[in-house]
This record gives C-alpha cells, structure tokens and sequence, in this order.
C-alpha cells in the first residue's frame, strides 16, 4: 500500500457532522479490514460561533503531513445556520487545517453554494467563481462535491482541482428497487435545463421520455405565458429527474401539468432534497391530493430520520458511501475515474 498521500484524516464542521459520520464508518470498517488502522484518524476540533456572528474554526491535535478532507454540508435543515455561516465555517476549517501543515487538503462539500450563479445575465455578479476562489484561498487543493449545478465551475478554479461525483447509479437503483420502472414508464423533464439529465435516465432505464417547454413573458417577473409538453405520458407512469427541488413551486406546477396530460403516477428523484421556504407545506399537500406519488433525495441534504417518518411521501437513498470510496481511492492513489464517471 502507498504511504504517499500520508496518513487519511477526517475533519468535519458542524453542519457536516452527521455526514461526516458516516463516510468515516465506511472508512473505518475499510481500514480494519485491511489491518491498517493507524493509516485513518477522525481529527478532534472545535468550531466556535460568537454571539456576533464571527465563527473560529481550531485544530485540536497534530495533523502535520496528513491527507485531510474537510467535509461541510452547505444547506443543513437540522440547525439554524445559514449558508453564508457554513461556507464561512467551512472557509475557517480549511484555512485551520492549512496553518496545521496537512500535506494535502480536500473540501468535501456536497453541496457547491451559489452554484445557480455561474454566468453573468446583466449587471450582476458570478458568486460561483468568487466562492471558487474562497476555497482556493483558505487552502484547499482539491473539491469533491456531486451533481454540481453547472459543471462550468470547474473552470473557475486555478489550483485546485474540482471532481463531481454522480448520484444517478444510487438513484436509479432505488427506481429499480422499488419496481418504478415498467414498459408503460416515461421519463420526464420538468424543464429545458433539465433535459441532459432526463435523456441520460432514460436512455440508461431504456424508458420514453418527454420534456416540459415553457414559454416565459420576460418583460414580467415569474410570467409563463404557455406550457407544451413534449411527448406523450398519457396513462403512463412518470418518472421525473432533477438535480435538486428548491421551493418545490415550479416542480409541483409541472406535474399537475403532466396530470391534465393523463399520467399516472408520478415520482420525483433529485439528488438535493433543499426543500426551502414552505416547500414542505406544498409538498404535503400535493402528495395528498394525489399530485405527487413520492419524491426521493439523497443524504447530500441530512434531512435525519424524524422527516422520513414523519413525510411517508419522502424517501431517502445515501451517498456517504459514495463519497468514502473516492476519499480512500485518492488517498491510496487509486484512479477514480471510474467511479466519478458512473
């Protein structure tokens, strides 16, 4: 076994925690199994919010010469922290585990911030590259993150490199699993954006697919002024695939769409459950007007136990186990290609 990435360690921030938790319950079977147990640690820390908001981020015992990975969940609907304080928190971290002279140091954050802000439309600014550059500055070299909203943004940072894993295998096992996938099965687009994405699923399922277009007044706020679907999914059951479900407003009009349409049942797969605002509220309302059958996110958003049983609409699928296999392929300088490809 190759000692040159030094030995692997594991920091987590708070918003992580949970995550982190369970990449390092794979890593430390994956470990003891191999009879190497000194070759991974957990790393003790401490991350410090003042009462005015200011955030400290402390490394509590020697890391020098390590292979680090800092993990941080963005959006965490277990606490009241912000975005902005989890980045900040994840910025404190990095730049921690830089001043404790780790050989290597790898931000894994799931969830990429701002990353619905990769172009500039008018006057406006591009957060993607300036979060690109925060990562970088703090002392980051590398970034796992998954489903990255545009894969553009790795082209925003300069010396460290971006990886995106994929959670369409981990989905699409949960659809075949759960017997979703039939020949009366289509799958669909909820818009335009969407639609690489919804083509790849179905080719891969081999499934019809349909697209939703909609034609927008943009001399108004939130104007559609008609919606066509493309395809057919009249009594057909839906499929319909997406990176992530926000306010849940636009996903919800689009299958009450596909409704008047004639499908069936209709199941939602994206890989952030975010579910912000009163997404919730509507969600639950739309499974119990027969809108919505279930919709499925992974554990890239740490939604916990008590939300599964409490919303039987919602259904989880994990990709912790993702993420500690890449984690133990870099630092065992093992090709990952195969796996971010998947």
């Amino acid at each position: 076994m190759s000692a040159d990435r030094g030995q692997l360690g594991i920091i987590s921030c708070r918003s992580g925690k949970k995550f982190a938790e369970a990449v390092v319950e794979y890593l430390k079977e994956k470990y003891h199994k191999e009879g190497h147990d000194e070759r991974f640690k957990y790393i003790e820390t401490t991350e410090t919010h003042f009462a005015n908001g200011e955030i400290k981020f402390s490394v509590d015992e020697p890391i020098r010469g390590m292979d680090v990975y800092v993990i941080q969940l963005m959006d965490d609907p277990l606490s009241d922290l912000t975005v902005n304080d989890n980045l900040m928190a994840l910025g404190t971290a990095l730049n921690a585990t830089f001043n404790s002279d780790a050989d290597s140091i790898t931000a894994v954050i799931p969830q990429f911030p701002n990353s619905r802000q990769e172009r500039r439309k008018g006057r406006e600014s591009v957060t993607a590259s300036i979060i690109a550059s925060f990562i970088e500055n703090c002392g980051a070299n590398r970034v796992l993150t998954i489903d990255i909203h545009a894969e553009a943004i790795a082209g925003f940072f300069h010396r460290a490199r971006l990886d995106n894993l994929h959670a369409s295998r981990q989905l699409m096992g949960s659809m075949l699993k759960r017997e979703l996938i039939g020949e009366d099965t289509v799958v669909v687009a909820p818009d335009v954006g969407s639609a690489e994405t919804a083509r790849y699923y179905s080719r891969e399922l081999k499934t019809d697919m349909a697209l939703i277009v909609k034609e927008r007044d943009y001399s108004k706020a939130s104007t559609v002024v008609e919606t066509r679907l493309v395809g057919d999914v009249a009594d057909k059951n839906v499929v319909i695939v997406d990176d992530m479900v926000a306010t849940g407003g636009t996903l919800i009009a689009a299958c009450s769409i596909l409704k008047e349409f004639g499908a069936k049942e209709i199941d939602v797969f994206c890989t952030f459950p975010f579910f912000n605002g009163n997404a919730v509220e509507k969600l639950d309302a739309a499974h119990k007007m027969g809108i919505i059958r279930s919709v499925t996110g992974t554990n890239a958003v740490w939604r916990g136990e008590d939300f599964i049983k409490d919303h039987p609409w919602y259904k989880e699928v994990r990709v912790t186990r993702l993420f500690a296999k890449v984690i133990y392929s870099i630092n065992h300088m093992k090709s990952i290609s195969n796996i971010l490809e998947s």
